[in-house]
């Protein structure tokens, strides 16, 4: 066995791992304890890295070789034909009619190339992310107040602090291995306070001192209100805004009117709510804010970034241990991105594209003579450009706009208009591959070599543990490949721009294009990067990262001040109103990533979640004569999306909750049917956290559902099978589910009864036609039971199942399977439409923890038994069930039923 160091490429907590494998196959991974990210600690998603890299997934899902319009093609032949287009196109339209849409999860050295390609060869700045979707407010905050686009803390900061403001993330879900920080930090010192700030109650809300569930949208009236009484109560450091600020009195004017009255009426919130979080603001030592897409994605989410950053400046609160507005990164490698340019309004090493000088200084590295000046695309106006026409050709990579980009309608459109579209990526099976012209296979993580930088600005390796499978390239060798092809058309003669022969010489360009700038790292070779993380700046001549910003007052500006934003309170792009009365927001699931590429293929994932759902509040739900389970159809002005409900306290009345992670991959339209384009005017990030919607019960009376075992492999080709039947329904969905084994539930509705062909091939599909399968039917009445057994020992095991028309049977039938459970006992039963079972129903509650498969139930029990204070119960339970000891995701969960359940006797 070989174990090699790298890191996880999940969220932008990066952390180190340790990957195992042998020959050609990843066999395992566990968290490196030396990384200073997380000394070890990995999630749910993180330790399960090395399945979603098994044999089944590479031979069944992903991409092996080059494809035209479906066919496989040489990578010569695909590469040409990709040239000759692009550059076609660029000769007729110009240069401005290409757009390259990238991503967050790419390598440092991949989003350089792809710069150096879009803005050096083709001339055009039509480049950008789904980092866009992200972080792109955060950044424009970071200029707008301190100068740069630099998170002035570390993870260290968090035992520092004395108050944390958890602002619009759910970090306990979002980032856990830094909220296992948060929990040993709350433990050594008792005093500190936690303030959440979410219109939802999460499980970080749950767990904060104070949860401030204000109103979706309202950040800026809230902190600006706060800052109206850190004024009023003379908690504002005077000394420092004199030395180190700049334009404070314009910002006192704008908050001299937003009294707690004022405030509370906006944001939805109490009084002595909102006097309670300023208070404790200002007596705090070391407050340390703690934000994510809950500012982010909004249509004024610079705003909302500077507003929280101006209360650090007002206090002080800022470079120094423990203190600072600490922007929590969504993507391993969005911060990477940002500091090569990968977006199309930067230029390398955080220059600005609109400044001459930087555009001049970028040129004169890439040895040209000028970089386009034309502001480029961003995200939504990149695709828009698409479906009106303007951009012709689409090159995508390591990316899913067709389930990640808001307004699905307009980015199908745009992805059927184009003339040509690329999609460079490592899996087959996501929703913009069937839509994509070209495929070229890329290599995928334990394949790759280079760098990424988490959420603290530290650098980290990446390394292959073994070569990519079939065909699959480097996503900078393909760029390479293609831009010297291309400088053969449109520069033949002319010394490349693309000499690289391996990573490490693009991180030496990279690294060259830094001296002098804020992010400087001439200081961190690759030998050293290899020694261990760090974190920027790393000027030449240093021995270690700089961990902690602006801890002598001074800031990257002009005149070497902070500057206070006067921002004022702007209501959402699209208010609740009569036609359409709820709020709709999105988020992130314990165990999910994005668009599930990779965490979708295992069933054990699925565990905590098993299926979409849309969370309304039960008084919502008794309003609209709703049931949990009951299917709805969500509609807003751009597309309509039909979910079962689920009734929660956790989000308020007349708001509602649905994943992210939901696609039309697993979800016959998908979330972002729903959501709305709308930007904000600094950062370009769309409003992916609130869209208004109406809600009323879904007319689709006839449903089915199928389940069964297979192997991994015949569970991706049922999932990829049933995918293209989604369309014949009025909802559809298709998860897997199992933990030792894989499962697939596939479930539907329909108004009418489906045809008798379509049930038939789905049965065909679930295996449910042999001489094992017992079946009942009644077309005219569009009933069907089929059942599929097998004889383990002396006992009857259900494989596989089918139910159509009446499934009410599902509740007690269903888990016979899932739970593996004999079956003769329940006899004539099992076909019997209507009839119910011989005992109680054997359904299983619900996950709590992932790593042992704990389930909910269990817990009580065993909660029955564990009397004393909090920490011993919760740590007898432990001892018990062995429930939050590994990654420690549940831990949120569990202290909640430890606090609901009575003490024994």
């Amino acid at each position: 066995m070989k174990e090699t160091r790298s890191t996880c490429p999940y969220c932008g907590v990066g952390c180190g791992v340790l990957i195992e494998s042998q020959g050609s196959q990843i066999t395992g991974v566990r968290g490196d304890p030396e990384h200073p990210a997380n000394f070890g600690r990995l999630c749910t998603k993180g330790q399960t890295l090395h399945l979603t890299a098994s044999a089944p997934i590479t031979l069944h899902q992903r991409l092996r070789t080059p494809q035209l319009h479906g066919q496989d093609v040489s990578w010569a032949s695909a590469l040409d034909t990709a040239a000759d287009r692009f550059t076609a196109i660029a000769r007729e339209h110009g240069p401005d009619a290409l757009g390259f849409y990238i991503s967050g999860q790419l390598l440092t050295e991949d989003y350089y190339v792809f710069n150096k390609l879009a803005k050096g060869l083709f001339g055009t700045n039509n480049v950008d992310t789904n980092s866009r979707l992200c972080m792109s407010s955060a950044v424009a905050g970071y200029k707008l107040t301190l100068g740069a686009d630099a998170p002035p803390t570390c993870y260290d900061d968090v035992k520092h602090a004395q108050l944390l403001f958890i602002t619009g993330s759910n970090v306990a879900w979002a980032h856990p291995v830094l909220y296992r920080r948060i929990e040993d930090a709350r433990l050594a010192n008792p005093l500190m306070k936690v303030i959440a700030v979410d219109p939802r109650r999460t499980e970080t809300a749950e767990q904060a001192d104070l949860h401030l569930p204000l109103l979706p949208g309202t950040d800026v009236a809230l902190f600006n209100g706060m800052l109206h009484l850190l004024l009023w109560d003379g908690q504002i450091d005077a000394r420092y805004i004199a030395a180190h600020t700049e334009g404070f009195e314009a910002l006192k004017a704008i908050v001299r009117d937003s009294t707690p009255a004022v405030t509370a009426r906006i944001t939805g919130l109490k009084e002595e709510a909102i006097v309670q979080a300023a208070r404790w603001w200002g007596e705090s030592a070391a407050t340390l804010s703690l934000y994510c897409q809950g500012l982010n994605q909004s249509s004024s989410g610079t705003a909302k970034n500077a507003a929280l950053i101006n209360l650090h400046l007002a206090t002080g609160q800022i470079g120094k241990p423990g203190a600072g507005p600490f922007s929590l990164t969504g993507q391993p490698n969005a911060m990477g991105g940002r500091e090569v340019g990968g977006m199309a309004n930067l230029l390398s090493a955080h220059r600005d594209l609109g400044k001459a000088e930087d555009r001049a200084e970028v040129a004169r590295l890439w040895g040209l003579p000028d970089v386009p000046a034309r502001p480029g695309k961003t995200a939504v106006e990149m695709f828009q450009a698409a479906a009106d026409g303007e951009i012709k050709a689409l090159w995508i990579a390591c990316t899913n706009p067709a389930q990640s980009l808001p307004d699905q309608v307009t980015v199908k459109r745009a992805l059927e208009r184009a003339e040509f579209v690329v999609l460079q990526e490592a899996f087959a099976s996501t929703a913009t591959a069937r839509h994509a012209h070209l495929l070229l296979p890329a290599s995928s993580w334990g394949e790759k070599d280079g760098t990424v930088t988490n959420s603290e600005r530290r650098i980290s390796r990446v390394r292959a543990a073994v070569p990519a499978p079939g065909q699959a390239r480097a996503d900078w060798a393909i760029v390479c490949d293609f831009a010297r092809r291309v400088e053969q058309r449109l520069r033949p003669g002319a010394p490349t721009l693309f000499p690289y022969a391996d990573a490490e010489s693009i991180w030496n360009e990279h690294r060259e294009s830094t001296r002098g700038r804020d992010l400087d790292i001439t200081g961190l070779s690759w030998d050293r990067l290899d020694a261990g993380a760090q974190c920027w700046p790393f000027p030449e001549g240093a021995t270690q990262g700089q961990e902690r910003l602006y801890a002598d007052g001074t800031f990257p500006t002009a005149n070497g001040r902070a500057c206070f934003a006067a921002v004022t309170y702007r209501a959402v792009a699209e208010p609740r109103d009569a036609r359409f009365p709820f709020a709709l927001n999105t988020g992130r699931l314990r165990d999910q990533w994005h668009g599930m590429s990779r965490t979708g293929t295992l069933g054990r994932l699925f565990g905590h979640t098993p299926e979409p759902t849309l969370d309304l509040h039960p008084q919502d739900v008794l309003r609209l004569r709703l049931a949990d389970g009951d299917l709805a159809t969500v509609r807003s002005r751009r597309g309509a999306l039909v979910l079962p409900v689920r009734g929660t306290d956790s989000v308020a009345p007349t708001q509602a909750f649905v994943a992210m992670h939901w696609g039309d991959e697993t979800l016959l339209g998908g979330v972002n049917t729903l959501t709305s384009p709308a930007v904000c005017p600094q950062s370009r990030q769309p409003e992916l956290k609130h869209a208004a919607v109406q809600i009323a019960r879904a007319d689709l009376p006839w449903r089915l559902v199928a389940l069964a075992w297979c192997n991994e492999a015949q569970a991706l080709q049922l999932r990829a099978a049933l995918r293209p039947l989604f369309d014949g329904f009025g909802y559809a969905s298709c998860v897997p589910f199992g933990r030792e084994r894989s499962g697939v539930l596939f479930r539907a509705a329909a108004a009418e009864p489906a045809p008798a062909e379509l049930q038939a091939q789905i049965a065909t599909l679930f295996g449910l036609q042999g001489a094992d399968t017992l079946s009942y039917a009644d077309p005219q009445r569009g009933q069907r039971r089929s059942l599929r057994l097998s004889r383990k020992g002396g006992d009857q095991h259900l494989e596989a199942m089918l139910l159509a028309g009446d499934t009410r049977a599902e509740g007690w039938i269903a888990p016979l399977l899932q739970q593996s459970l004999p079956v003769q006992a329940h006899g004539r039963f099992l076909l019997a439409p209507g009839a119910t079972p011989p005992g109680p129903a054997t359904l299983r509650s619900p996950q709590v923890c992932s790593c042992f498969d704990v389930s909910e139930r269990a817990i009580v029990q065993t909660l029955a038994a564990c009397a004393g204070p909090p920490a011993a119960r919760l740590a007898a339970l432990q001892a018990e069930l062995h429930c939050g000891t590994q990654c420690g995701s549940c831990r949120p969960a569990l202290k909640r039923l430890v606090d609901l359940q009575p003490q024994p006797g």
